[in-house]
């Protein structure tokens, strides 16, 4: 046995796994803060913020399937194609996530149908009610900001980082160097 074999020598298989866990942790920590804002700090998300979390739906269980892949058939390439698969939907929220951001800075023009969901009723008081309580939310306006950047902005920078990590895992090279034989 040979002494890399015992330290346990840091393989592509291996870094590809921890590249995955890392994106799957952030993920899950951007798709549950964005939750835990909305239903315990009572934030009301815009249409533009909600449509931000569906790659998050999408993404995180081809994340999932990478990592199954990887851990029970490491030698299969494919592991690397929905690490890949990953990267280009959570790319679609950062796209989206840039694109709120910007419009809440004004630097370009918002959705001009951003402004809350539609109430429907065919009774005047129900609607009346309604217009008491329904609170809406433009997405041109950022609903708060923590460090200077608003939840757009915060989505920004995870989705930024989640499609390196993706990217990452995917290019690695099928077979990392010997660190013994340099």
């Amino acid at each position: 046995m040979t002494m890399t074999e015992i330290t346990g020598s840091d393989t592509t298989a291996q870094t590809r796994m921890r590249l995955g866990l890392l994106a799957l942790i952030v993920a899950l920590a951007a798709i549950g803060g964005a939750w835990a804002f909305q239903l315990i700090g009572g934030y009301i998300p815009c249409a533009l913020c909600l449509q931000q979390r569906v790659p998050y739906y999408a993404g995180i269980p081809v994340l999932l399937a990478a990592l199954l892949v990887l851990r029970f058939r490491p030698q299969l390439n494919f592991s690397r194609l929905l690490f890949f698969g990953f990267a280009v939907i959570i790319a679609y929220s950062l796209y989206l996530a840039v694109y709120h951001a910007g419009a809440e800075w004004e630097f370009w023009a918002g959705p001009s149908d951003c402004g809350g969901n539609a109430m429907q009723s065919d009774d005047t008081s129900t609607l009346l009610a309604q217009l008491e309580t329904v609170r809406l939310v433009s997405c041109t306006e950022a609903a708060g900001r923590f460090l200077g950047l608003s939840f757009a902005g915060w989505n920004a920078v995870s989705t930024l980082l989640l499609t390196g990590l993706g990217l990452l895992a995917a290019l690695l090279p099928a077979r990392a160097a010997n660190r013994s034989s340099i």
